[in-house]
């Protein structure tokens, strides 16, 4: 069957969905926000930035993830977990980005030719017009299809064949041509760039040579005809009558299909297995770090109970994590405020070397050190803290 190609370049304002099929849309925005979901886990007991009220730290979480799309998440990542999972979901999205920007440049600017018609049994239900070779064997297949003698078109050459389709069935022409595949060939080489053939192609009984019982050419005949279709030969013959002009195939330009989760699922694979081994890496951590609480529940608390109190740990601040380490070391480590900036210069310099000062016996008794007890310096430090506190809130209501 031949039927006329046309161009079907998509022109709509909801082109940009046509690249990727429904189900990978789907997969992708379940993955974006399980790995939001995840980052936040992993980060939000030491990052301060997924620290805060609860809708604060969904859009973060949320925004982070699709900040993906395009590598501008501001959000700093601070454990190893976390940026492991980030740096397999940036592949993924990377992958992803690159192959829906080549598919929607593609269904824009590439031309895409689609078959007119691609089952005969529309033909029928419409009752188009179709055309055939008349005194050809092609008529008695039509008619058993089911198509009526008013539907039936004959034609004798390739040009009035092709000026039948310009008709169209609505003008007294046709919407599709049958006939023999080498004369369809040859029809397909002079106007390769409007038509194309399309399944299915009928099987009939084909030509034979017949000769008299018992003569001897029929095993030469034979003979002859395996060699031909079992060589080149019968290719040569074909290009040398069905190629007379330099045409593409259609079926080349006929524009594929979308992208489809069967091309990327072993990607969401990946970035799946690697988001959940982070996950239970981090719970089997957290759990191992806070055993000795679940030693000191009561035996008899049920299993809920101990999700919650584990839950409650989990919201707090890890302290002991070296991002609020450093952060309190860097507080710790600032000098203390210049007495030019207190309006009695006498009074604040005495407050300032006050301050400086190496803490004496009644310091260290007031932060809870014996009077004869050997003093560590980071326990002496610990003392200036303490003792320095509250002469550092005495100055303060006189300062400018």
């Amino acid at each position: 069957m031949i039927v006329p190609i046309k161009d079907n370049k998509s022109k709509n304002a909801w082109v940009f969905l046509k690249p990727l099929t429904w189900d990978l849309w789907l997969t992708s925005g379940c993955f974006f926000i399980f790995i939001g979901f995840v980052v936040w886990v992993l980060e939000h007991r030491i990052n301060e930035d997924f620290r805060g009220p609860p809708h604060h730290q969904i859009g973060t979480s949320f925004w982070f993830s699709f900040s993906t799309m395009v590598f501008a998440h501001r959000e700093r990542v601070v454990s190893n977990l976390a940026r492991f999972v980030v740096i397999i979901w940036c592949f993924v999205v990377l992958i992803l980005t690159q192959s829906y920007t080549a598919s929607l440049t593609s269904l824009l600017t590439v031309q895409q030719l689609q078959p007119t018609v691609t089952d005969v049994n529309l033909l029928l239900k419409y009752k188009d017009n179709v055309a055939y070779q008349p005194d050809s064997f092609v008529y008695g297949i039509l008619k058993d299809l089911g198509f009526q003698d008013e539907n039936l078109k004959p034609f004798k050459t390739p040009e009035e064949l092709n000026q039948l389709f310009q008709n169209g069935s609505r003008k007294n022409g046709i919407s599709a041509a049958f006939d023999e595949t080498p004369y369809m060939k040859l029809f397909l080489a002079t106007y390769c760039s409007k038509y194309t053939m399309v399944d299915p192609t009928f099987k009939a009984d084909g030509f034979a040579f017949v000769f008299p019982k018992g003569s001897p050419l029929a095993h030469d005949v034979s003979r002859g005809i395996l060699n031909v279709n079992e060589g080149n030969q019968t290719k040569v013959i074909e290009d040398r009558w069905f190629k007379k002009q330099n045409c593409a195939d259609p079926n080349s330009l006929v524009s594929s299909n979308s992208l489809s989760l069967e091309s990327f699922w072993g990607l969401f694979l990946i970035a799946g297995v690697a988001s959940t081994l982070a996950l239970l890496i981090f719970a089997a951590m957290f759990l191992y770090e806070h055993k000795d609480i679940f030693k000191r529940l009561n035996p008899e608390a049920s299993l809920w109970r101990r999700f919650l109190i584990m839950l409650r740990i989990y919201d707090n601040k890890d302290l002991k994590s070296f991002t609020f380490k450093k952060r309190e070391l860097e507080v710790n480590t600032n000098f203390p405020q210049s007495p030019s900036v207190y309006s009695d210069h006498t009074e604040a310099r005495n407050v300032f070397e006050e301050q400086m000062r190496t803490p004496s016996s009644a310091d260290l008794e007031h932060a809870g050190f014996s009077p004869g007890a050997s003093t560590s310096r980071s326990e002496m430090e610990s003392a200036i803290e303490i003792t320095e506190r509250p002469r550092t809130q005495e100055i303060a209501p006189g300062s400018n």
